[in-house]
């Protein structure tokens, strides 16, 4: 099978990093293709940036011209666009917010998720509501390092460990790796702290290779019905749909 991993911002060195996560989780047979939008934020880190994030992936999609494939896995951590994913494309589509609050949900009674930048708490809040999954969170805390800032490894996992006490002593019983630019941290976390580490994008490429395998798709009955076919206005001109 394969699955097309969305990148939320314009980094390809992020894109490739989250392909390299996505592929360490992967079964045998699944191909994992990185999508990097041509336009957005290089980095995802508030409203402003979630939205045109959103607008530019849903572009990436839409004018995607590589191998047919199986599922999308979305990895921008509490950003929107998911549910318009969901009504343009055919495959099963994991983004991969819910996707680590779920797994999180079925290892402890109350999860708490370690970010970025305290500014991302709010909407990822906001997210895992949207979801279902709100409730089970204990705490979204903030390390203060922005997305771009991740690439210094030492720097990232110490300042993971500090919010990690944070969202412990809020009751988390289980911690979720709060951007796709985490990846990769899960083992040596879990290990100093003793928790369940979950990182969203192996959860969202294992929950995505399930609904495969299992045959099942979005619903087209109510809200993920496909788009009503109407003249749109893109960036780079009209389409209709």
């Amino acid at each position: 099978m394969r699955i097309v991993v969305t990148n939320c911002n314009t980094t390809q060195e992020m894109t490739e990093e989250i392909v390299r996560g996505a592929r360490a989780a992967a079964g045998p047979g699944t191909t994992v293709t990185g999508l990097t939008p041509g336009w957005g934020p290089e980095s995802a880190e508030g409203w402003l940036d979630s939205y045109l994030s959103a607008a530019a992936v849903l572009d990436a999609l839409r004018t995607y011209d590589g191998p047919p494939y199986d599922a999308v896995v979305m990895a921008g951590f509490g950003e929107h666009g998911r549910e318009g994913v969901r009504e343009l494309v055919d495959a099963p589509v994991v983004d991969i917010t819910e996707a680590a609050a779920h797994l999180a949900c079925l290892l402890g009674r109350r999860y708490g998720v370690v970010t970025t930048l305290e500014r991302s708490c709010g909407q990822i809040e906001d997210s895992l509501e949207l979801a279902g999954v709100g409730r089970n969170c204990a705490a979204v805390i903030g390390t203060g390092l922005g997305v771009l800032e991740l690439e210094d490894a030492e720097r990232t996992e110490a300042a993971f460990l500090t919010a990690a006490e944070r969202a412990r002593d809020a009751g988390a019983e289980v911690l979720v790796l709060g951007c796709a630019g985490m990846t990769g941290l899960q083992r040596a976390v879990s290990e100093k702290l003793g928790v369940p580490v979950v990182d969203g994008v192996g959860a969202a490429v294992k929950l995505a290779e399930s609904l495969v395998e299992l045959g099942l798709r979005t619903s087209r009955v109510g809200g993920y019905a496909r788009p009503l076919p109407k003249r749109r206005e893109w960036g780079g001109g009209a389409e209709s749909d």
